[in-house]
């Protein structure tokens, strides 16, 4: 593992979190990091069994703000692609203070880097993606540190909806209560078919407080929704993803074989890696704040983030390579 620099500032603990929809573009004053080193191998030259372990060895970078999260940038070409990994294993990843602040400073530094095109959050524990809150933690709380761990984990979450790059949650194993709420903030959600997600939280006699009762609704209707949070039921990747209301996708966005979540959401992240960056990012700008609005207001949208590729070197390249029948070069200008 490579070793990398970090520079931040004292700003870094009000960085932005007072919006629900930041989207922050990359390159922030307060905020810089060096990547001193890298190696490439070719992805056709080994087996696709051995794929994923050669990943994990070439990755470039990892935060050293928490023990339990890492971030790593894959060094498999100047893709873009960055890893958010929970590693909490005796806990079953259940998120406490400090994984709280891990995932925050991983967001950050995301957030604050240009080349970034696509963010993965996964876990490095087998079986599990994220038990929820640690409990025990909890227990040590009086009301008013519960509020605003809560009110801490509710704007990490919104932050990573509001991220400036696409986000996708690989799940495999458990993803209940915050760790499902966590899954629900990202852009897409690709599960292995022996996933067990669930909001469990009125058993313990108290609702989904990081998301959960809006962002769900959004996804599978108001009644399934209800039903879900009602009753705390867990569902498998399977019915994840035959979860439909009107006009809704499903709970996930694609249910694979369990222990190929990772080679799908893989796959997925090189895809949009490969797109116009730029383009990526004023896409989910106008998908994301366009469903809030009404049309005409969401329409005038879409027309200003349209005029922010309307000049770019990018979207000339893309007209370029069409003509002459290439792959187009991106560089994100």
């Amino acid at each position: 593992m490579c070793a990398f620099r970090r520079v931040f500032t004292n700003s870094l603990s009000r960085f932005c979190f007072s919006s629900s929809k930041p989207y922050l573009l990359p390159n922030q004053p307060f905020l810089n990091f060096i990547t001193l080193s890298h190696q490439i191998l070719p992805r056709d030259s080994i087996p696709w069994q051995q794929h994923q372990l050669l990943i994990r060895r070439t990755l470039i970078m990892e935060s050293s703000a928490s023990e339990v999260v890492k971030l790593q940038k894959l060094a498999d070409s100047d893709s873009g692609i960055f890893q958010v990994s929970l590693d909490r294993p005796r806990a079953k990843n259940a998120i406490g203070k400090d994984m709280l602040h891990g995932l925050r400073h991983a967001l950050e530094l995301i957030n604050g880097d240009s080349s970034a095109k696509v963010a993965m959050i996964c876990s490095s524990v087998p079986g599990v993606f994220c038990a929820g809150a640690d409990l025990k933690e909890r227990r040590t709380m009086n009301p008013s540190e519960v509020k605003t761990f809560v009110n801490s984990l509710r704007s990490t979450f919104s932050f990573i909806e509001a991220l400036c790059v696409p986000t996708i949650a690989v799940i495999e194993g458990v993803a209940f209560g915050g760790g499902l709420e966590m899954a629900l903030a990202c852009d897409i959600r690709i599960c292995g078919e022996d996933a067990l997600m669930s909001l469990p939280e009125t058993g313990l006699a108290i609702i989904p407080g990081a998301g959960g009762t809006q962002r769900l609704p959004r996804l599978v209707g108001r009644a399934t929704a209800k039903d879900i949070i009602f009753t705390g039921r867990k569902i498998n990747g399977k019915d994840a993803l035959s979860m439909e209301a009107y006009f809704s996708a499903g709970l996930v966005n694609y249910c694979v074989p369990a222990g190929e979540a990772y080679s799908k959401a893989l796959a997925v992240a090189e895809d949009i890696s490969q797109k116009g960056p730029v383009a990526i990012r004023m896409a989910k700008r106008a998908i994301d704040e366009g469903i809030e609005s009404d049309m005409t207001s969401a329409l005038a949208l879409e027309e200003e983030c349209y005029d922010e590729v309307l000049n770019t070197k990018d979207r000339l390249e893309g007209l370029a390579a069409f003509a002459e029948k290439r792959k187009p070069k991106y560089t994100g200008h």
